[in-house]
């Protein structure tokens, strides 16, 4: 009897300790549902050093970028490197070509285009007022409307504002539906550890919804509507954008506390899937 109860404590700690570990862990390729997805494109950033050029390209750049933003985006090791296994994008108080800040914004376009598929980046997140960290897609090629935003559309798969911590928005933006009138499509949700752990941010994305998930949980969900490009300008190649803002139209809103940085956004990986036929 002795031996049956201590073989049913054994049997009960090593079931503790794999639900621990399944919590704890990230989903990893293998770990995915081949039936419905097949890993496609990936950076696990597993190398030392500047972001993999076959992969990434820089926009680079102090003009506001559309939002009033006070960075100036570079290319330098300084703002966005890779060690530890980890992209880091860094944000911080500089004196650089007439802006106040610098950061950097990562793009796909070119090295990595889909249309449709998951996409999925564990990344933890700056903190701080002022800080602005977005991973999100915008078209490779604009073809619709004016030929340029928000005619062409914009998947945000992840933003997040510093003087609202903890609160992650997944949006669409086009013609009908767009934050300059007010009328884009978000959803929202709380993670209220995003600055202190990773998080899974991913968006589904097929010709008839797209929908955005924080660690496999859906929170947001926009159908396509079947009338045309004004609604639904997602059927042509998108790429990945990873950036961190400071200041701006929304993330600026209350202001800029210039004593938190450097702030960074650190990227375990990226990983693109294509649902199988």
């Amino acid at each position: 009897m002795k031996k049956l109860i201590i073989l049913f404590f054994i049997f009960i700690y090593i079931s503790a300790v794999s639900c621990s570990e399944d919590k704890d862990n990230p989903v990893t390729p293998d770990d995915k549902d081949t039936s419905k997805w097949k890993l496609v494109w990936a950076d696990e950033f597993d190398y030392e050093g500047n972001p993999d050029p076959k992969k990434w390209g820089y926009d680079i750049g102090g003009h506001g970028w559309g939002n009033n933003e006070l960075q100036y985006y570079t290319d330098r090791e300084k703002n966005s490197v890779v060690k530890d296994g980890k992209l880091v994008i860094t944000a911080e108080v500089e004196n650089y070509e007439n802006n106040f800040y610098t950061s950097a914004r990562l793009v796909t376009k070119g090295k990595g285009d889909w249309t449709y598929g998951r996409f999925e980046i564990r990344a933890k997140l700056p903190s701080g007022k002022g800080t602005w960290p977005a991973i999100w897609m915008l078209p490779t090629v604009w073809s619709y409307g004016n030929g340029g935003w928000p005619d062409n559309g914009e998947i945000d798969i992840m933003e997040h504002v510093g003087y609202d911590q903890g609160k992650i928005h997944a949006s669409i933006h086009c013609n009908n539906y767009v934050h300059s009138n007010g009328t884009q499509k978000t959803g929202t949700t709380i993670v209220t550890d995003c600055s202190e752990e990773f998080h899974n941010y991913i968006i589904e994305w097929n010709e008839n919804e797209i929908r955005g998930l924080i660690d496999d949980k859906p929170y947001f969900r926009f159908i396509n509507e079947g009338t045309g490009w004004e609604v639904w300008p997602f059927d042509k190649d998108f790429h990945i954008i990873l950036n961190v803002a400071v200041g701006g139209n929304w993330g600026g809103l209350q202001g800029v506390d210039g004593y938190i940085f450097p702030q960074t956004m650190e990227v375990d990986y990226v990983r693109v899937y294509k649902a199988n036929d």
